[in-house]
């Protein structure tokens, strides 16, 4: 690929958004072809399939069938947007990606990571990040952040128990030891020095 390929993870609440949208400013400042999109999501195709997986109506939807849906909504998203992006040169930068469903289904929903990375080896082939961050935020100060936060949305996963949330915080910290492409910056921290811990990441790779 000509271009390269990083991912944002966190928890619910953890700023990624935030921090994406100064470290896009950031490096177009500096020249650099950003394109900056969002899982579930960033074509029509996959926004329809994000409608359906966080709606709140949709309380019986099976675990499985959520993970498959986060992966078919991932492999229109790659194929249509992330890989001729990076074809292009562009650096594309992805609010969530692979590391989500791990973590989500494979681990806090019981799946197993095994059988949910397989499923999304699928819809991915060889599309995997070059530079995965962390914003590491515990659960209970980020979702003290969704629902005081004025005006942000409250999806289906928002509403899970607190021992879901720390279960996802617990599975993030695991894949931090587990993969060297995964960087960790704490996202308790002020902004700009959220930001500037990962622009040190980044430029690494850039």
């Amino acid at each position: 690929m000509k271009g390269k390929f990083i991912t944002f993870e966190g928890t619910e609440g953890s700023g990624k958004t935030s921090v994406i949208k100064e470290i896009k400013t950031h490096y177009e400042n500096l020249g650099f072809k950003i394109l900056t999109t969002r899982e579930p999501g960033g074509i029509r195709i996959s926004e329809q399939i994000r409608s359906i997986l966080l709606d709140k109506n949709n309380q019986e939807m099976d675990p499985r069938t959520e993970a498959l849906l986060f992966a078919a909504a991932r492999r229109q998203h790659v194929v249509e947007k992330i890989l001729p992006a990076l074809e292009e040169g562009y650096v594309v930068i992805c609010d969530r990606f692979v590391d989500s469903s791990l973590i989500y289904q494979g681990d806090a929903r019981g799946i197993g990571v095994d059988k949910v990375y397989d499923i999304n080896y699928f819809a991915i082939e060889e599309a995997l990040p070059d530079l995965t961050i962390f914003v590491d935020v515990r659960p209970e100060v980020g979702l003290e952040r969704v629902f005081s936060t004025p005006n942000r949305e409250v999806n289906r996963l928002d509403l899970e128990s607190l021992e879901f949330h720390k279960k996802i915080y617990k599975g993030y910290l695991g894949l931090v030891e587990k993969y060297d492409r995964i960087k960790k910056v704490n996202g308790e921290n002020p902004l700009d020095k959220v930001v500037n811990d990962t622009i040190a990441l980044i430029d690494q790779i850039l």
